[in-house]
């Protein structure tokens, strides 16, 4: 039996689940992918990594902002889709959609596989497993050179493309991730006013409520698990495909270190937080980047001080700007 609450509200009209200050963010973010298509140079390359960025904490933000779940291990399935791109191509000529596709699918294998035990874990085990499976796939990565080539790396990854037809030009990645970001965000909103995306906020408010709710609490982790690793294997194998090379280094902690201060930035569990998260933080490297030697303290700082001051995230400060007039 399942509730009346989860199964029979309808979706919200799409204007009414974004608030003025959030689609200013976009507005923003449109306007800095703009920007970079008119300077170019090394910033439209900044914008094609935020854009792919975008797309992991997406999926991310399912299964850590709606469903309530900590994972440090997504980053091990955007290796998947990386180096399943990148032998695809580079070793058995596929097409580099094709690759993508059949690589999303292997990943998408070993999330059920991993995710039907691994998910009886729950607060800071659960944690430590799946940053476990990141350290993993990362030492994989580095030892089994006759796949991987270890640190060598894959080089001469051919950009997407179907046939004939490959997207070559710099300008014009920047504007395939764009759309693909936009394809991605769309899908997303779908899934989360789905009887799918209403059960997985019920469990993130209470497991045992949720359970008595009706909501199959085991099955959605799992599939949220999956949803998570299908965006990070395709946001692994569209870095392969934009940047051409792809070493051991890409995927390893500091990928989950870096989307998951994305996706708190921007707001988890938000929606537009992920993307907002994804270009300020990317922007925010560069900026801190003349600092010199002082780069990283630079970063900590500004990061410290967004989390501070926005708790929530930056596409929440909207409704606590509201709040404060209220009061």
């Amino acid at each position: 039996m399942t509730s009346p609450a989860i199964t029979s509200a309808k979706p919200a009209k799409f204007a009414s689940r974004f608030d003025r200050f959030q689609v200013s963010l976009l507005g923003l973010a449109g306007l800095a992918v703009i920007g970079s298509l008119l300077y170019g140079g090394y910033l439209l390359t900044v914008m094609q990594l935020a854009m792919i960025y975008g797309i992991f904490c997406i999926g991310l933000n399912f299964f850590m902002g709606y469903t309530g779940q900590a994972s440090f291990g997504q980053n091990a399935f955007a290796c998947i889709g990386g180096y399943g791109s990148a032998i695809l191509c580079v070793q058995y000529g596929l097409e580099p959609l094709l690759a993508l596709i059949v690589s999303m699918v292997i990943a998408g294998v070993f999330a059920l596989i991993i995710g039907y035990p691994t998910l009886r874990l729950r607060g800071h085990y659960l944690a430590m497993a799946t940053f476990s499976l990141g350290l993993i796939t990362y030492d994989i990565t580095i030892q089994w050179t006759s796949v991987t080539q270890g640190y060598m790396g894959y080089a001469g990854i051919p950009p997407l493309g179907i046939g004939s037809f490959t997207i070559d030009s710099e300008r014009w990645k920047l504007v395939t991730l764009a759309v693909l970001l936009a394809f991605g965000f769309w899908l997303s909103l779908r899934m989360r006013d789905s009887r799918f995306g209403r059960g997985l906020r019920a469990i993130s408010g209470s497991e045992n409520g949720a359970a008595a709710l009706g909501v199959r609490v085991p099955r959605f982790k799992l599939i949220a698990f999956i949803v998570a690793a299908l965006y990070a294997s395709a946001a692994g194998s569209l870095f392969a495909h934009t940047i051409g090379f792809i070493s051991p280094e890409v995927y390893g902690p500091q990928m989950a270190v870096m989307t998951f201060t994305m996706l708190f930035v921007g707001g988890v569990g938000t929606i537009v937080g992920p993307i907002i998260g994804a270009v300020v933080t990317s922007l925010l490297q560069e900026v801190v980047r003349g600092s010199g030697h002082f780069q990283d303290i630079a970063y900590a700082v500004v990061l410290l001080a967004t989390l501070i001051y926005a708790p929530k995230g930056l596409s929440a400060l909207g409704a606590l700007f509201r709040r404060k007039k209220e009061a």
